[in-house]
């Protein structure tokens, strides 16, 4: 079949092949600007609007900063034509409008080419050696900060002889390439690059690296073991897939071949297989990826999807490959859990190339798991200044990223997520991550359909199963919970022990709570988070003393893990706490402890509080201040944090009603949770409300809160304010005169508080009152 050229000056614009060419050489241009050129070149002499810009080269449903990829996109032509946009011979700027080609554009049809029944032009003959049989080794998927969406591209099954290729329901392992060159820098090296390559593609879709460990697991290896094609093979009959990538690299002479294989993991036929060389070794990155390009186009993907989302993979990653190794060990250091070895690889990479963006990105996710949300921030800052650097998947990972962690616009990120939801249904990450959105901005029904639907994509996956877990739970819906637990462990899934300790907590077993704090000691980055939980559960039940060694202990256990946000939200979790019982001094010291250590968002919150009931309004109002300053985008301190200080500062100036309208923007918001696994931050908003209405003497409203509490358990869980919610309800019932009431709600915080050190000032004032009750 005929195909379009168009000829303008000395270039041509090829359409069949993809390519921009100068005097019969190829001119490098990424993928969008090369969209755009096409869509300019089509339309030459028309005014091509930015909208149509966008619905053509992004899609019509989506969330970028298109204002700024449109300009650089058009920046990119000019610089490939040596266009100058002061006096252009090209691209001429509409100011405010778009864009107009202005050369004169010839059209003129390409040399037919035969074009076979599976719809692919017959390959060249290798110029290189034929192609060999390869071993492989382990591999482990890239993992971000946030989860990875892409713009939807059509996917039509191809079809070659003999065999069948992939659909959209089948998933496939990687194995590592087989190394026979001598060089070290290959290994692992070449497994991420691939990784990287076929996780642009809408089309395929790799297991996941969570659920090949929990396999290796099963299968009775370390889950760092080499994947060897035998060990791959099981890896992908056990997880259900449907094929099996082999590479290997060899050397001949200079030049370097590539091979990649594909096998179908129940027989070991061979699916597809392709060839690369690079002539030397700073193109093998750039031969991979015209590998992964082709392996993608036999396995079934279409060939505009494979265009669409081709970006090259040293644009995609680094030209560096020792860069890229070092960033292959931090991926696997963070998919096993080692935090602390994997921000060293990363920065590494970082210091090899200091325009890596995968690698900040990364770098943010491996920060925020130890708890270090500042530098979390400040690494996705990074990662998102250079997105352009990357594919468009990642880009959209790193912008996703940056929403959520670096500013905290929950709601433009939650848009994003269901677009990614939408244009990638089964990836179970994607469903994962959205419904971790919908549920810090406190919508639990939604976000137990995206948890439900994660387990049903990834069934062995521990942290789907502890997440479907906890959704349960925060729905009140224990027994569902209770139930998808003990599936799991009879499934051999391991769950979290902070998911174990809850249900532990719910169903009030002290036993089993001791069990999951003792099986967590001497874990880092663990032991200190389940000593946290301890502390809050003897402080539920009135145990200040017990609840202050614990959180001595949990402050002592994150600073061995080098977590100071960590140990700083434990100091600052009980400051709060003394705060709430009555101890003022207490409650000062340990939130001025708790900055000296670090200033992360939800520290300084819990800290502002804590020094707002401790009547130190000035420093509260002061960090207020600063959190406001600090974070105008969050959606999180907009609409929930500072609301409640503001509010509470007004009930310290004895002003009730001015409390209660504070408290008016957070309606929709009060159930909003924060994603701090240290810190109790949710529901204070109806807290603080509860507590304005009762230095407003209205009871009744006053009680409605304190019952939101109450009702919320699986939300507040052993939060301080779970237990004193039966103090403050039982006042509001007996400042509407209700005496019986207000008797069993006094009870009920009595006997939760039976064993409570006697000289907790706020235990004092409710046996008091109760007393008067009689």
């Amino acid at each position: 079949m005929a195909a379009e050229i168009f000829r303008f000056e000395d270039f041509e614009l090829d359409r069949a092949a993809y390519e921009l060419r100068r005097a019969g050489r190829n001119v490098r241009l990424e993928r969008i600007p090369l969209d755009l050129l096409f869509l300019l070149v089509e339309r030459h002499g028309y005014l091509v609007t930015r909208q149509e810009i966008v619905d053509r080269v992004w899609g019509k449903e989506v969330f970028l900063d298109t204002e700024h990829g449109i300009n650089t996109a058009a920046r990119k032509i000019r610089q490939a034509l040596s266009d100058n946009p002061e006096a252009p011979r090209f691209v001429l700027t509409v100011p405010a409008k778009g864009y107009r080609f202005v050369a004169s554009v010839e059209k003129v049809e390409a040399t037919p080419v035969a074009v076979p029944p599976n719809g692919h032009p017959s390959p060249k003959p290798p110029a290189t050696a034929p192609s060999r049989e390869t071993q492989a080794r382990g591999w482990k998927t890239l993992i971000l900060a946030g989860v990875f969406v892409a713009v939807l591209a059509s996917a039509a099954v191809l079809r070659f002889p003999h065999v069948e290729p992939l659909t959209e329901k089948d998933t496939v392992v990687i194995a590592d390439f087989a190394n026979s060159t001598g060089d070290a820098v290959f290994d692992g090296t070449l497994r991420q690059g691939l990784a990287v390559q076929l996780e642009q593609s809408p089309f395929l879709r790799l297991v996941s690296e969570d659920r090949v460990q929990q396999t290796l697991r099963l299968m009775g290896q370390s889950p760092d073991v080499h994947l060897t094609p035998k060990i791959a093979r099981e890896v992908c009959q056990r997880t259900g897939s449907a094929a099996v990538l082999d590479g290997s690299i060899t050397q001949i002479g200079t030049p370097y071949l590539l091979t990649v294989k594909v096998v179908n993991c129940i027989n070991g036929e061979s699916l597809a297989s392709t060839e690369a060389q690079a002539s030397d070794k700073d193109h093998v990155l750039d031969s991979l990826g015209k590998a992964a390009a082709e392996i993608r186009g036999k396995l079934g993907e279409s060939l505009s999807s494979v265009q669409k989302f081709d970006t090259p993979l040293e644009q995609a990653t680094t030209p560096s490959l020792e860069a890229l190794k070092a960033f292959s060990s931090g991926s696997r250091s963070l998919d096993g859990g080692d935090f602390k070895s994997s921000v060293l690889s990363f920065q590494r990479a970082i210091a090899l190339d200091p325009n890596f963006a995968l690698a900040y990105s990364a770098l943010s996710g491996s920060y925020g798991n130890l708890g270090e949300s500042s530098l979390a921030v400040a690494n996705s800052k990074k990662a998102y200044e250079l997105r352009e650097r990357v594919s468009e998947r990642e880009k959209l990972a790193i912008e996703i990223n940056y929403n959520w962690i670096a500013i905290g616009d929950l709601e433009k990120t939650r848009d994003v997520l269901e677009v990614g939801v939408r244009t990638y249904p089964r990836d179970a990450d994607a469903h994962f991550n959205l419904g971790n959105v919908y549920d810090s901005l406190g919508q639990y029904e939604k976000g137990l359909e995206q948890a439900r639907e994660s387990v049903r994509l990834e069934p062995a996956s521990e942290l789907s199963r502890d997440y479907l877990v906890y959704s349960y739970l925060v729905l009140n819906r224990f027994n569902e919970a209770q139930n998808t637990a003990k599936e799991a462990l009879a499934k051999k899934i391991p769950l979290l022990n902070s998911v174990l300790y809850m249900l532990a907590f719910w169903e009030n077993d002290a036993a089993g709570m001791a069990q999951q704090v003792a099986s967590a000691i001497g874990k880092s980055g663990i032991e200190d988070v389940l000593l946290g939980f301890e502390a809050n559960t003897f402080a539920y039940a009135g145990r200040l003393a017990k609840a202050r060694e614990l959180s001595r202990r949990a402050v002592t256990a994150a600073e061995q893990a080098n977590g100071k946000e960590t140990a700083a939200s434990h100091e600052a979790s009980s400051a709060l706490r003394e705060a709430l019982f009555g101890n003022g001094f207490e409650a000062r010291r340990s939130a001025a402890g708790a900055l000296k250590r670090a200033r992360g968002r939800d520290v300084q919150y819990a800290a502002a509080l804590a020094s707002a009931k401790a009547g130190d309004s000035a420093k509260a109002q002061s960090l207020a201040e600063d959190l406001a300053m600090r974070y105008p985008e969050d959606t999180l301190v907009r609409l929930n944090y500072l609301p409640a200080l503001r509010a509470q500062l007004a009930l310290n100036h004895q002003d009730a009603s001015k409390a209660v309208d504070a408290l008016e923007i957070a309606l929709p918001y009060e159930l909003m949770t924060s994603t701090n696994p240290v810190l109790s931050l949710d529901l204070y908003p109806v807290f603080v409300r509860g507590e304005a209405y009762l230095a407003a003497h209205q009871g009744a409203e006053a009680a409605a809160e304190f019952q939101k509490i109450i009702d919320h358990r699986g939300i507040v869980m052993n939060s301080p304010i779970g237990a004193l919610a039966h103090l403050e309800i039982g006042r509001a019932y007996a400042l509407e005169g209700d005496t019986t009431k207000a008797r069993a709600a006094y009870q009920d915080f009595l006997t939760l508080w039976k064993d409570a050190d006697a000289d907790i000032p706020i235990l004092k004032q409710a046996k008091a009152e109760y007393a008067k009750l009689q």
